[in-house]
């Protein structure tokens, strides 16, 4: 199985479909920020809406589905099974909220308090084994929600910028946003030099984890005769060979670097140029026009 082909994760795919790919470098950065800020400390109906508005935006961004439909869906089971995991590990944890004082005393609040509670299974017992009672309170409810929410916004909007997005692109919108600070005298050509080798080193580290696999299944080591501890102890050395070879990658990186005397490094030459046409002036300004919009909705709507 070739992963760098079918889990594109990270990885820039060259094409002229999708109208992801006329959109401006710096728009992608706000609207990417705007998926990754606008979940603090905000409810769980604007997270929810965050998650449908990129699943919208995959399934019309007219990018083929192999390139996306594999790393959506493990990405949805990963984020629901964190989700799930952190939902019933807090459910029976009581509220910050909850009276210290007996509820007896004050029959006010109790009339007007909200159940707590979404869901109560009473105690049974099934042959020998006793279950129960469990109780999933709202607040464990709203913790997987966001949980979830929070892993599938976080990965799947950084994964839809650098699908359609080159990198040197990306290093040249950040270099425009941070250009003030070159009047303070930061080595901003530096810093972005070494986010292009990073951004650069994605499929690098993706191409090493395919041999190792591809390696393993070469030798058909049947883990089952080999048993829990010696299974774990061949999974310690595939991980300690796998870093051994990023090690290796960069270490000849540096030594390429090292042999060249000095390097001259300018992020203009690393901007995109598009045509003017209709199209991009059409897209870039929808763009512009939802960044509004999601912000004067967050206003409203986001709040816990």
């Amino acid at each position: 199985m070739n992963i760098l082909t079918k889990f594109s994760v990270g990885q820039y795919v060259s094409g002229s479909r999708s109208w992801l790919r006329i959109i401006d470098s710096r728009l992608k950065i706000i609207i990417v920020m705007i998926f990754l800020i606008t979940p603090i400390w905000a409810g769980p109906i604007w997270r929810l809406s965050l998650v449908g508005c990129l699943l919208l935006v995959t399934f019309i961004s007219l990018l083929p589905s192999r390139v996306w439909w594999r790393s959506m869906c493990i990405l949805l089971c990963l984020s629901l099974l964190i989700g799930c995991l952190s939902m019933l590990a807090s459910s029976d944890i009581q509220s910050l909220d909850s009276y210290l004082r007996n509820p007896k005393e004050l029959q006010v609040v109790v009339e007007n308090h909200k159940e707590w509670n979404i869901l109560q299974i009473p105690s049974q017992k099934i042959w020998f084994i006793n279950f129960g009672p469990y109780n999933l309170s709202r607040n464990a409810f709203q913790l997987g929600i966001k949980t979830s929410t929070l892993i599938f916004t976080v990965i799947h909007s950084v994964n839809l910028m650098l699908l359609t997005t080159l990198q040197e692109d990306i290093v040249w919108a950040i270099s425009w946003f941070l250009s003030p600070l070159r009047k303070i005298g930061l080595p901003l050509n530096k810093w972005l030099f070494q986010l292009l080798i990073a951004l650069r080193f994605i499929p690098l580290v993706q191409e090493e984890l395919q041999n190792i696999i591809k390696s393993v299944s070469v030798r058909s080591i049947n883990f089952r005769n080999l048993g829990f501890k010696k299974s774990f102890n061949v999974l310690l050395i595939l991980v300690e060979r796998l870093f051994q070879n990023i090690f290796l990658r960069i270490d000849q990186g540096a030594e390429s670097l090292f042999s060249k005397k000095k390097i001259i490094i300018k992020t203009n030459r690393f901007r995109t140029i598009y045509p003017s046409k209709s199209l991009y002036v059409i897209v870039n300004t929808l763009s512009i026009f939802f960044i509004c919009i999601a912000i004067f909705l967050r206003k409203l709507y986001g709040a816990l």
